[in-house]
């Protein structure tokens, strides 16, 4: 864990060029579209009654859920847009510096153009895999109804998590899979679930504790922007105050955004080093991928012809 941890920070600092330019400029994108859809498409904070009847709750419950969706599913595209883009480019940048070699935006983005189709079906398919999983555990509690029905509501809750907790890990190393050794995304995710298994718990610690430090930087860098957007936007924070839904307008929505792409900067590197080298880890593991790797990085006394039955690269 150490060293994956070691050796992608240290790749951040040996490419920070071209790494930072990568997530900077993205960042900065998802941030300013971000931005424009909080200001112009997210609908307006629902009013809530402090004592309502029960169809005025009904009718606030309703009015409240559309208004989540709706705010929700523009926020969904930009997230998955900047995860195609950061995935496809961090892993091309890793997988180059593993082998030493130096690789420029250029010659990352070249290289990972003809993946983006299929990654972008693969960063689709995830989250719907996990929704499918979520309807599936719900709704028998939510067909039953009555203290049965929500006794199985919660029970199919909790199981639902833990199979969405499950095939995450399991399929983790697609991404990787897809990108470096050109397969389709069905084929990516048949790959990764081979190559966590009999590793499940182990790359469960690793991806857990990456998610941790990564949330702690996050907040770390993020916590001070949003107090001085606070500051900045007095309407928003006497919302707040009031007991109101806040309606944060453009000082508040700008500073908390350069934090959110400060953390980005830093820890989306990190994030995608830590896949990619889990993704090579296991296959050093399964099939001695460390001797392909010097022979192709052209270290002496490896030859030049890869073993017999390795995948290809």
């Amino acid at each position: 864990m150490g060293e994956i941890f070691e050796g992608a920070v240290s790749t951040l600092r040996r490419h920070w060029r071209t790494m930072l330019t990568i997530t900077v400029t993205i960042s900065v994108i998802a941030q300013l579209a971000n931005t424009l859809t909080n200001l112009y498409l997210t609908p307006d904070p629902v009013r809530v009654d402090a004592k309502p009847g029960s169809a005025e709750a009904l009718r606030q419950s309703v009015e409240y859920l559309q208004a989540s969706l709706l705010g929700l599913v523009p926020t969904m595209i930009i997230t998955m847009v900047v995860t195609l883009f950061t995935t496809a480019l961090l892993t091309i940048v890793m997988s180059r510096s593993v082998l030493g070699r130096p690789v420029t935006l250029a010659e990352a983005w070249r290289e990972a153009r003809p993946r983006l189709p299929q990654l972008l079906g693969l960063i689709a398919l995830m989250p719907a895999i996990a929704l499918a999983v979520t309807v599936v555990g719900l709704l028998p509690g939510m067909l039953v109804g009555g203290t049965v029905g929500r006794t199985l509501i919660a029970f199919g809750t909790i199981a639902a998590i833990a199979v969405v907790i499950w095939l995450y890990i399991r399929f983790v190393l697609a991404s990787p899979a897809l990108m470096l050794e050109r397969q389709g995304v069905i084929a990516s995710l048949r790959r990764s679930s081979k190559l966590v298994q009999n590793a499940w718990w182990r790359i469960f610690g690793i991806i857990l504790l990456t998610l941790v430090i990564t949330l702690l930087v996050t907040l770390v860098v993020a916590v001070p922007f949003t107090v001085i957007g606070f500051i900045a936007d007095g309407s928003g924070i006497g919302d707040l105050m009031a007991g109101r839904n806040p309606d944060f307008g453009w000082q508040f929505l700008t500073i908390t955004g350069i934090g959110g792409v400060i953390a980005a900067a830093i820890t989306s590197p990190v994030s995608a080093g830590v896949t990619v080298l889990l993704y090579i880890d296991q296959r050093i593991r399964r099939e001695a991928l460390d001797l392909e790797l010097a022979r192709a990085a052209g270290l002496p006394g490896y030859g030049t012809e890869p073993p017999s039955g390795a995948p290809a690269n």
